[in-house]
């Protein structure tokens, strides 16, 4: 069996974040012989959004492909991004003619083989909770089913708030795609899983960054809007810097998750 390592970088949070998948990912990659490296980096510009510039820093650091959520606009640099970085994408389920695209297919660069493969990439966004898209699940059944035309290989980042809605996303598509990663609340979930047909799930894979914090952010002025109801400024955090995510083993010949792994892995003293 030839297997595809893929790690999934759960939300870059800040200049910490950045700092640890510069630091990390290399590590890991030798330790899991990874093949692909996806990051969700909607908020690694200062902890809200992306520019050409912190996306440049993650791609340097070792990531292949970048998606994205509900932070997509927070930065008006990002749609250079969307116009010309084919390895950066946004929620498929935005409406007709918004710049970017949903998905991406992308060549596999380390094969334990020496084979040339490729992985489609599929990007959503959740709706309950979150600022209303087109639906997710119609979507994603046309558009699974367009990539498989490609290859059996398919990871989806599903960019969400309700826990049910991400897992009813990840079984209706049980056994169409290699896995269903959730994100978004930057709290990682302990329900990593592979479903019967070979979809691998994690509900959400947590978050990159200062773990000192509020989900990034720095604890106090966090804690007095919750006292006051009051605006206060939420800088990016510091301390204990974590990259957390998922390592997930793809057999490359049917597309099925064979064996699913959650990462929270610290930057240590002399890495920062």
């Amino acid at each position: 069996m030839a297997l595809v390592k893929l790690l999934f970088i759960a939300d870059i949070v800040g200049e910490p974040g950045r700092r640890a998948v510069k630091h990390v990912v290399p590590r890991l990659r030798q330790r899991h012989d990874l093949d692909v490296v996806i990051a969700n980096g909607e908020n690694s510009a200062g902890g809200s959004g992306i520019t050409p510039k912190t996306a440049e820093e993650i791609f340097s650091a070792g990531v292949d492909v970048i998606t994205s959520g509900d932070h997509l606009w927070d930065q008006k640099e990002v749609i250079t991004l969307l116009e010309n970085e084919k390895r950066f994408l946004r929620p498929l389920n935005y409406p007709p003619g918004t710049p970017g695209q949903g998905s991406g297919v992308f060549a596999i660069r380390n094969s334990e083989f020496g084979i040339r493969n490729s992985i489609a990439v599929l990007n959503l966004q959740g709706r309950t909770f979150m600022p209303l898209l087109e639906n997710p699940f119609l979507l994603a059944q046309a558009e699974v089913g367009r990539l498989r035309q490609t290859t059996k290989m398919i990871f989806v980042d599903m960019h969400a708030e309700a826990t049910s809605e991400k897992i009813a996303l990840a079984r209706m598509l049980s056994g169409q795609v290699s896995a269903v990663v959730g994100t978004h609340t930057h709290v990682q979930t302990a329900d990593e899983q592979i479903f019967p047909g070979g979809t691998a799930y994690l509900s959400d894979a947590g978050f990159t960054g200062p773990h000192e914090s509020v989900l990034g952010r720095e604890i106090e002025p966090v804690i007095k809007r919750f006292l006051t109801s009051q605006p206060q400024r939420f800088e990016v955090a510091k301390q204990r810097v974590l990259l957390q995510g998922v390592v997930v083993e793809i057999d490359e010949a049917t597309g099925q998750a064979v064996n699913v792994e959650r990462v929270s892995e610290a930057l240590v003293a002399n890495e920062s």
